[in-house]
């Protein structure tokens, strides 16, 4: 058997097993897998790890720094939480936790879920419950997307309840920027279609209207020439947020917060009346991404802030990280927006401008989400609007 791989000599020991093959042979290999450090224990064919040496792994240590929150109960009072489940809840103290009621970090809309699910766990020889996502509550009340299975756990002649519970928010949030990408990226397609199509015809009648100027003279055409060149002009832009990467503008490292000095300076002629206020913290922190399309986005995001401000107001630009990501905020006193128009934000061509076209903003959402960020907006009537981003940091 010395020819034999580790990997071949345990498929042939789980094949002679399930074969029921002679006792003998089985043995022989259950000596060759010992002799070869492979710890074989419980239930008959339970083959659970390599040996290190003379050294077996800590379990205890497995269960304690599991990357799974791990819960024992006893009659809904946990009698064990490992350290992943200690943090995850955001405790301090062991009192906390030990002997506390469950139910007291359970969504109380999940309580029902959770006594039906318990009361199928009756004994040691019940299978493992997957639940349907649910969510628990923090110590400090922040409520927590999880799944959760629940599983036996026998302790001398009693069976306890286990959970497992695996922290679903950041995943959550992955598919919710992946969806709004993929919406964007549907409609840039779509947009970029109407757009060469309708661009191409309208060159061609600027054109012969230049022509006929050449032929006979009105104050009319002037006006035609100049909306020709506006509905032209817009559709470049469409197509420019639809297909930014046509310039194949390359990744830089980028430190932002100079980049975001820059931009203010050229807002010096409309800040006579407007308060700019900048909280830049971090400011070695770096992101890796197309400087122009970003420095594009800042500029639609502070010319947006600016213009929603009547008279005299504030903006304020802040400049942090944490948790790996670079957060700005743009927030203005401006009008804000109603309610019912927050879900069109970055929709091509809807503004809640009189005379916008909702380019800007679309090409803000497209080149956030292309840099693996997301962005989330607050607004109240009459007191203003704040826009949030999150940018993944570069290592440095």
């Amino acid at each position: 058997m010395h020819s034999i791989t580790d990997q071949q000599l345990l498929t042939a020991y789980s094949t002679a097993l399930e074969s029921s093959l002679d006792i003998e042979f089985v043995k022989q290999i259950r000596k060759e897998l010992l002799r070869r450090n492979i710890l074989i224990e419980g239930r008959e064919g339970s083959i659970l790890t390599k040996m290190l040496g003379k050294a077996e792994l800590d379990y205890d240590q497995l269960v304690k720094y599991s990357l799974e929150a791990i819960f024992v109960l006893q009659h809904w009072k946990v009698i064990y939480v490992n350290q992943t489940g200690f943090n995850f809840l955001g405790l301090s103290y062991p009192d906390e936790i030990i002997g506390v009621d469950i139910r007291q970090f359970l969504h109380p809309d999940d309580h029902g879920v959770f006594i039906e699910q318990f009361s199928n766990i009756s004994n040691s020889n019940s299978e493992p419950v997957e639940l349907v996502e649910q969510k628990m509550i923090r110590k400090d009340g922040e409520f927590m997307d999880v799944v959760i299975a629940v599983a036996p756990y026998v302790m001398g002649h009693e069976t306890l309840i286990q959970l497992r519970v695996l922290d679903s928010t950041t995943r959550k949030a992955a598919e919710k920027r992946l969806s709004a990408a993929e919406k964007l990226s549907a409609i840039g397609q779509m947009a970029a279609g109407i757009a060469h199509e309708v661009r191409n015809p309208l060159t061609t009648v600027k054109g012969f209207v230049q022509l006929l100027q050449k032929q006979v003279s009105h104050s009319y055409f002037d006006i035609i020439v100049e909306e020709l060149d506006n509905a032209i002009k817009t559709l470049n832009n469409l197509l420019q947020v639809a297909k930014p990467d046509l310039d194949d503008e390359p990744s830089v490292s980028i430190q932002l917060c100079p980049e975001l000095d820059s931009l203010i300076f050229l807002f010096q002629e409309k800040l006579y009346n407007i308060k700019v206020t900048k909280v830049f913290l971090d400011q070695d922190k770096q992101i890796s991404g197309k400087k122009n399309l970003l420095f594009k986005a800042f500029f639609n995001l502070i010319k947006n802030a600016l213009e929603s401000i009547e008279g005299k107001g504030e903006l304020t630009i802040e400049h942090f990280y944490k948790d790996g990501f670079i957060h700005l905020k743009f927030k203005d006193s401006g009008v804000g927006i109603p309610e019912e128009q927050m879900k069109m934000l970055g929709t091509p061509f809807f503004s809640t401008k009189n005379d916008g076209t909702g380019m800007g903003l679309t090409q803000v959402f497209t080149t956030i989400h292309q840099h693996g960020g997301s962005i989330n907006v607050t607004s109240k009537l009459g007191q203003g609007t704040t826009f949030h981003l999150h940018l993944p940091a570069h290592p440095l």
